[in-house]
């Protein structure tokens, strides 16, 4: 469904707040088409990442361990997208 989110499970180490969260949120932005959601969906955007994130997070949590790690490094894993994040604050 989105190529953008990465795999979260088995990651050494594992799966920060901010991946899951980021995760959570590229679903939300996928499924209601919206990327920004404007002062009028504000509220709803975020409630649903909240309970998107929480969802992700019993998930990885209930899954047994991996064989085999991940393919692909998230993205929030990747230098250039660290430097880009620390450029911005």
């Amino acid at each position: 469904m989105c190529r953008n989110i990465t795999e979260l499970r088995g990651l050494e180490p594992p799966a920060t707040a901010d991946e899951v969260e980021a995760a959570a949120r590229q679903y939300v932005r996928k499924v209601s088409g919206v990327r920004h959601p404007s002062p009028a969906n504000v509220e709803a955007f975020e409630a649903a990442v909240v309970a998107v994130t929480a969802a992700t997070r019993t998930l990885l949590d209930a899954l047994p361990e991996r064989r085999q790690p991940p393919k692909t490094v998230p993205p929030l894993r990747r230098p250039e997208v660290q430097a880009r994040i620390a450029a911005r604050g």
